[in-house]
């Protein structure tokens, strides 16, 4: 899958008979003698937290950005947990109220950042 000089051609594609394969998974030029690595570090199937399969190279992009069960903070109270209860909590932590400290009132948590320009 590669430009070679017409010059090397027949040695180069002797060359990678006998010493390429390539990955049914992903296409991949792998050397054979590499191969079954490969299979198991890269395409065997793993189960995530959630419960989900995916092939093991996919598994940390997985639990970084769309994992439901990926650890997130809250904007609130920075309290860590799950993506998929983040929503619930932080509509119920967001309505706690603090007394602002120029004028007194008690204000909405997901209110604070814009109350100094309503508070005067």
């Amino acid at each position: 899958k590669k430009d070679i000089p017409a010059v090397n051609f027949i040695i180069h594609e002797i060359h990678c008979r006998r010493n390429i394969e390539m990955c049914p998974f992903c296409s991949d030029s792998i050397p054979k003698s590499e191969m079954k690595n490969h299979i198991e570090s890269e395409h065997v199937q793993v189960t995530c937290k959630c419960r989900m399969k995916m092939e093991s190279s996919l598994l940390k992009d997985h639990e970084a950005s769309s994992c439901p069960l990926r650890p997130v903070l809250c904007q609130f109270c920075d309290i860590q947990l799950a993506f998929n209860k983040l929503q619930e909590h932080e509509l119920y932590c967001g309505a706690r109220t603090e007394p602002c400290g120029r004028c007194g009132r008690h204000v909405l948590l997901r209110e604070l950042p814009e109350h100094p320009r309503l508070c005067g």
